[in-house]
């Protein structure tokens, strides 16, 4: 089924999915199209205009490179890092920051202490992981509303994509 948004027909789903070739000595790896990227975005914005809420979105793939991002008029500037945090986050957990922070309450101190310091991660709501038929190609980082708006916004952007809300 084509998906579309105004102006814009981005092909079928699988093509918003780019598979890297697997060689010997390569992996393969999917990864998030410009296409799906700009939906996730635009569903973001889209929910956020209809809570009045002004927020960063950043998209990335599935290895945590930027592919698409958004700052609207009015938002806080260092929301900005915050969203690209939470994607990557998201990517590169693969999970939920909600679960993230379920798992790592069972492990040791030394565990949450020691990833509080590391480049890129946070735990804070607003990042989600995107999934096609189970396969990690992206993930989307919202903020600038609270935390529950970040998520909401983040949520519609994953629908954007995936075609259903989460």
């Amino acid at each position: 089924m084509p998906v579309e948004a105004p102006g814009r027909n981005y092909g079928t789903v699988s093509q918003m999915i780019t598979l890297h070739e697997e060689t010997e000595t390569h992996v393969a790896q999917a990864v998030i199209s410009h296409h799906a990227a700009l939906r996730a975005v635009h569903g973001a914005l889209g929910e956020a205009e209809r809570m009045g809420v002004r927020i960063n979105v950043a998209v990335v793939d599935s290895a945590g490179h930027l592919a698409g991002f958004a700052r609207m008029p009015g938002s806080f500037l260092m929301s900005i890092d915050m969203a690209c945090k939470k994607a990557k986050s998201a990517a590169g957990l693969g999970i939920e920051p909600e679960l993230a922070e379920q798992i790592l309450a069972h492990e040791a101190a030394r565990v949450r202490e020691g990833l509080i310091p590391v480049a890129d991660f946070t735990l804070i709501r607003g990042g989600l992981p995107i999934r096609i038929d189970g396969t990690l190609i992206g993930a989307i980082g919202v903020s600038g509303g609270s935390e529950s708006q970040d998520v909401a916004c983040a949520q519609a952007g994953v629908a954007a994509v995936i075609g259903e809300k989460q």
